[in-house]
């Protein structure tokens, strides 16, 4: 399988796996992922009644065999140098919504750093200012 994604698919398809790594997509989840593609810049010229479509893509995309492995490798090829900071920080904005971010969510975390040769000192921030974002009082 050879996936070739835009930008903005492989945008979505980051926050979408994220979203089900760890087998339980929640509401908020996908509230915030159509909130990032409405409200964020990068998504400015995407057509919003896309959304739909590109995530049952991403899903069955996700179910074939090595699906990971295939949707991880499309996304490090269409996502330019430029917006790999953006897409690491989309996917932890979806993983701490529910404030609990779990083991298999860590762990797809570390495959797309690899995936998109980002410093540990850099997605280490990124992580640090979403969990400032999301603290209760």
């Amino acid at each position: 399988m050879s996936l070739n994604l835009s930008i903005h698919e492989a945008l979505i398809y980051t926050m979408l796996t994220m979203s089900g790594v760890d087998r339980d997509i929640s509401d908020a989840e996908l509230g915030r992922i159509g909130a990032v593609v409405k409200n964020s810049p990068v998504f400015e010229d995407f057509d919003i009644e896309l959304l739909t479509k590109v995530s049952a893509k991403c899903g069955e995309d996700l179910g074939k065999e090595n699906g990971l492995s295939e949707v991880l490798a499309a996304i490090a090829i269409a996502i330019p140098e430029k917006l790999r900071e953006t897409a690491y920080a989309f996917a932890v904005e979806i993983a701490i919504i529910d404030r609990k971010v779990e083991r298999e969510e860590i762990r797809f975390l570390q495959m797309l750093r690899d995936s998109l040769h980002l410093d540990k000192l850099v997605t280490a921030a990124i992580e640090r200012g979403a969990r400032a974002r999301h603290r209760k009082i």
